[in-house]
């Protein structure tokens, strides 16, 4: 039993370990909430066109922001680990 862990903090325990996740998930729902008001004065624009383009806005912002995480990812792997290691190795 206790290695029930309830959704809450499942879901802080991996924001903690990839930081860029929730952030592309508010940045997802920020634009479509965004694009979703401004529905109302797209003008001569069509409804297909507008939702393609809330879709592709979107993405393409999840898209960066995993990007991101993946480059902050392989920099504390490849770049402040081995310093820590390093530092650690050094005698004082």
């Amino acid at each position: 039993m206790s290695s029930y862990e309830d959704n809450e903090s499942k879901f802080m325990r991996k924001a903690k370990e990839n930081p860029f996740v929730p952030v592309g998930m508010a940045g997802f729902f920020a634009i479509v909430g965004w694009r979703l008001l401004k529905m109302k004065s797209r003008g001569d624009t069509k409804m297909s066109v507008h939702l393609i383009h809330m879709r592709v806005a979107a993405q393409g912002f999840v898209v960066g922001a995993m990007t991101l995480g993946v480059i902050y990812s392989m920099y504390r792997d490849f770049v402040v680990k081995p310093r820590e290691e390093q530092k650690a190795i050094q005698p004082k």
